[in-house]
This record gives C-alpha cells, structure tokens and sequence, in this order.
C-alpha cells in the first residue's frame, strides 16, 4: 500500500507543473476567447456588455475584406499543398546516400530557423521594385517585360508573398519528410526489390503507407499555418495594397489593436480555430479512407 501511494504521488508531482502550466496557458485563456466573443468588450475597459453572436453576424454578414482575407489564406494553402510533392520527392532524394546530403539537409531548414520578421524584410528588399536584385536581375537579363512592382500590383502581389512562405517553410516539411522516411524499415525495400517492384511501387506501395502518420502532421501544419498566416504580409505589405494582401489572422489582429474592438477580433479567433479543426479533420478523414482502400 505504501509503495502504491509512493507510486501516486511520484506521478503527481512530476504531472501537477506541466497539468497547471496547461491549465493556465491553454486552457484557461481559451475559455476567455470564446467569453469575449460574445461581448464587446474594447480591450481596456473593466465592464463589458454580452452581445450574444452578434460578433459573429457581424463577421460573416458585414465584413466583405474578412472574406477577402480568407480567399487570401486559401492561397497560401492551395499552394503550399501543391508544393507537398516536391517536398517528398526531395526528401526521398536526400534520403538517399548522396555526397553533401547532410549539407544539403541543413540548408533546406536554415529558412525555417531564421525569425520570421528578418524574412520579412530581406524579402522585401529582394522585391524593392527600385533597387532590389529581383528586378536588377531580370533587367540584367533582358526580360524587361517580366519586371513588376510585385508588393504594390494588386493581381501579383499574394503571389509574392506566398513565395516567400514556400522559402521559410518547406524545409521544415522535408525534414518531416526525411525523419519518417528513415522510420520505414529497410526490409520492406529489400521484400519489394526481390518482388520486382520499381521506385515508383516502391513509393506507393511501402513509402506512403510508411509515412502516412508524417504526412497528416504535415498537412494540419498546412492548414493551420496557412489560416495563421500573419507575419510576412504584416511585414512585407501590411496587408496593401489596401487589403489586397490582408489575411485572416492579419485582419484579426488589426480589428483588436487598431480599432480596439477585441470582442469582434475574438469571434475570429474562434472561427479560425474552428476552421482548423475541421479542414484538419477533413484532411486526417481523407488519408485514412484512401490508405484503408
């Protein structure tokens, strides 16, 4: 009995920090988002009224530019799931026992590592329509035609800035990509090499099976980080020209800081995280049901 109650509380104590650091970081600021989403409440004053979902009539029904910044991460999202492919494609490159692939590993997530600010503005030097390389490079070359404004032309400027988020973050898929590659045991290979299978049914019928768990955690990083993007056109645009590059997260956070209004910007909150949960699920639904067939 003695030892059992020692047992109990060794669990205890090593449980209660990260249980009260969750309780009080997570769990409890979560309930209050959804509070505030119901009242007015202006980000300063004691007293706030209860509004019920006036927040969120007000979100879908009187806000065009929220829908604009939406149609805007779809983008981001859209893209960055294209670019899956060629991400395991060069995961399954460096995989492989090439000369200067541990260099080549350490490249791909150097973006990933530098601050997200920094990439920001380098980016936005590389794009300065005046002085910066982009431009100089393509006059360099003579392709005079393809030189743009690419931060102030309304039809490419989400363009741009998407770019830039494939730079930062598709080193970090391919890492992804690399470790659950290295997971899969070679005695499969070896079982479909003597089968006669090629690269191609080797891929499809060992190597997706073998990482389908890395690739749902890659595509709810797509989803979330898609509808959390925020920093590059806070950064690079703020959200110009006009709101043509504004996005969800980015339109979030200028109705709290800007007008003030936390109990609106707080119903976005809610319905971002709700968007995530179910484009998350759909996706997770999506590659259970094809690996079971």
């Amino acid at each position: 009995m003695n030892n059992l109650l020692q047992q109990r509380i060794i669990i205890f104590s090593f449980l209660f920090i990260p249980v009260t650091l969750m309780l009080l970081f997570l769990i409890y600021p979560t309930i209050q988002l959804f509070h505030y989403s119901f009242t007015d409440w202006n980000g300063y004053s004691k007293t706030m009224s209860w509004v019920g979902f006036d927040n969120y009539k007000k979100l879908f029904f009187d806000f065009p530019d929220a829908w604009k910044a939406i149609r805007n991460n779809g983008l981001y999202f859209l893209i960055h799931t294209i670019a899956i492919p060629m991400e395991l494609m060069t995961a399954v490159l460096l995989n492989r026992t090439l000369r200067g692939s541990s260099f080549f590993r350490f490249t791909v997530l150097m973006p990933y590592i530098i601050n997200g600010v920094a990439v920001g503005y380098m980016f936005s030097y590389f794009y300065n329509p005046i002085n910066g390389p982009l431009n100089g490079l393509l006059h360099a070359l003579g392709m005079d035609a393809l030189v743009h404004g690419w931060l102030s032309d309304l039809h490419i400027v989400n363009y741009s800035l998407v770019a830039v988020s494939l730079w930062r973050f598709c080193g970090v898929h391919v890492i992804l990509f690399l470790a659950g590659l290295q997971s899969v045991p070679a005695d499969l290979y070896e079982a479909a090499q003597l089968d006669g299978a090629g690269f191609w049914k080797q891929l499809r019928y060992v190597t997706m099976p073998g990482i389908r768990r890395v690739i749902e955690i890659i595509l709810f990083l797509n989803v979330s980080g898609a509808l959390l993007q925020y920093d590059i056109p806070y950064v690079m645009t703020g959200g110009g020209p006009g709101t043509a590059s504004s996005t969800f997260g980015l339109f979030s956070l200028q109705t709290a800081f800007t007008f003030n209004n936390y109990g609106l910007a707080s119903s976005m909150a809610v319905s971002l995280l709700l968007l995530i949960i179910v484009f998350s699920s759909l996706q997770n639904w999506i590659i259970k049901d094809r690996s079971e067939k």
